[in-house]
């Protein structure tokens, strides 16, 4: 963790209340250890006067700017989770109450908010709507084109196993960044990648249980453990729900900013210095990815708007069958020894 924290500082360029939250607490922590020990030498180990007046003046912040002692109480600050405390916590889109008034054309494109509601509204509702609706992605730029004109074959009907799929790992992704997955468009690529099958493996998983079986397995693997693991996994099935009961705006919405989260890692790949490239592989597979996000989009406006309740309805009916699934595959992994008398191995957490 240290070293990804470390690793982060050297190329992220924060902004000035980042820079002033993260020197009130090495201010702070010093402060409090001040009282209880000094240094060997006797000198005050504080932030020196060279170093707040760079961060103040909105100079790149560096750990190798920190003195000896002012790096041990950053760690400590990481390691306590003192600079996590420091994040406010992102409340996802599709939870606001104005998650169910999107609104978009027949097109798929132009959010908009009803002006009817707003007149009748007060001014300070309006003003609260527009603030919940700015936190929405926006849905696509330019309108989305009938599926006959992007292939000449009919659609799957596995592509309702593969949107959950999809969505899953949109809702992972999003939650892993708090919200702000635009911070590092290629490491948030990376994790759609890794989550989804359908996006990163070519995956076409073909009944709802293989779907959220993979995206189960993913969040439990020992890359994202630290997430959450399973309470997390169940906690994005029911974001699964809740954004496919809120119907085709929020669906499109959704796809439409994967799609910019995609198109953002691919550009940030290729401005990356040689030494630190990605290989052609994982480029074609974002491309590959992208591609694969614009055509569901395209499916999903085409699609009855009963359709989405109704997958929302056998999404959380295979949660419990999911966690059946996970347990009986602990078991056979395990053996004998996997197998405990009255007990099961994996159980939701209320």
């Amino acid at each position: 963790m240290r070293e990804n924290v470390v690793e982060e500082l050297r190329h992220v360029q924060s902004n000035d209340a980042t820079k002033r939250k993260m020197l009130d607490i090495l201010k702070r922590l010093h402060s409090e250890e001040e009282e209880e020990t000094m240094d060997e030498d006797g000198e005050d180990s504080g932030l020196s006067e060279e170093i707040i007046e760079k961060i103040l003046s909105g100079g790149q912040i560096s750990l190798d700017d920190l003195s000896t002692e002012e790096k041990k109480r950053f760690q400590r600050a990481v390691a306590s989770g003192e600079l996590s405390r420091m994040i406010d916590p992102w409340e996802p889109w599709w939870l606001t109450p104005s998650a169910g008034k999107i609104r978009l054309s027949q097109d798929g494109t132009q959010l908009v908010q009803p002006l009817a509601r707003e007149e009748e509204s007060g001014s300070s509702e309006a003003d609260t709507d527009s603030s919940y609706l700015s936190d929405i992605p926006p849905g696509p730029e330019t309108p989305l084109p009938p599926l006959s004109k992007l292939s000449s074959t009919p659609p799957s009907p596995l592509l309702a196993v593969h949107l959950v799929d999809i969505v899953y790992s949109y809702c992972f992704t999003v939650r892993l960044y708090n919200g702000d997955w635009q911070s590092d468009a290629v490491g948030s690529s990376m994790v759609i990648l890794s989550v989804s099958s359908v996006l990163g493996q070519s995956g076409q998983p073909e009944t709802m249980l293989e779907a959220l079986s993979y995206c189960l397995e993913q969040t439990c693997s020992p890359a994202y453990r630290h997430v959450g693991g399973l309470k997390f996994g169940m906690a994005l099935i029911d974001d699964v729900v809740s954004i496919l009961s809120l119907g085709t705006p929020a669906l499109i919405c959704l796809l439409s900013d994967l799609q910019r989260l995609v198109q953002a890692g691919e550009r940030e790949m290729k401005l990356e210095k040689p030494k630190r490239s990605r290989r052609t592989e994982v480029k074609n597979k974002l491309k590959l990815a992208e591609r694969k996000v614009y055509f569901i989009m395209c499916w999903v406006r085409e699609q009855p708007g009963e359709a989405w309740p109704a997958l929302a309805t056998i999404v959380a009916a295979e949660k419990k069958a999911a966690l059946v699934h996970e347990d009986s595959k602990r078991v056979e992994k395990n053996g004998d020894k996997g197998i405990i008398q009255g007990k099961t191995l994996i159980e939701e957490v209320e």
